[in-house]
C-alpha cells in the first residue's frame, strides 16, 4: 500500500500531466477552429448567435396608470387589483 506522501506526490504528478496535456489540445482545439472560421469566413455571429438571441427583453412602458395612486401597470402578466373587471380604457395613459 502506498503512503499518503507517496499518493500525494502521484496526485500533484496527475494534476501537472492532466493541465500540460489540456493546454496541448486546447491549443490545437484553437487552431483548427481558426483555420475553419478563415476559411469559410464566419463571423461570431455565424459561430455564437445574434445578441440579441437570449438576452432578457428590455423594460416595457406603463400603459396602464391608477388615478387614485398614480400606481401603473404595462398591460402584461396578471391584471392589478384596482383595474381586473374594469373597462381598461379609462385607465389608459395619454
Amino acid at each position: 500500500m502506498s503512503s499518503l506522501k507517496e499518493l500525494l506526490e502521484q496526485r500533484a504528478a496527475l494534476d501537472a500531466a492532466i493541465a500540460e496535456t489540456r493546454n496541448r489540445e486546447a491549443a490545437k482545439a484553437i487552431t483548427s477552429i481558426q483555420t475553419i472560421i478563415a476559411e469559410y469566413g464566419l463571423t461570431k455571429e455565424d459561430i455564437f448567435g445574434s445578441k440579441k438571441k437570449g438576452q432578457p427583453p428590455g423594460k416595457v412602458a406603463a400603459k396602464y396608470q391608477n388615478p387614485a395612486t398614480g400606481e401603473t401597470w404595462t398591460g402584461r402578466g396578471r391584471a392589478p387589483k384596482w383595474i381586473a373587471g374594469q373597462a381598461r380604457e379609462q385607465f389608459l395613459i395619454a
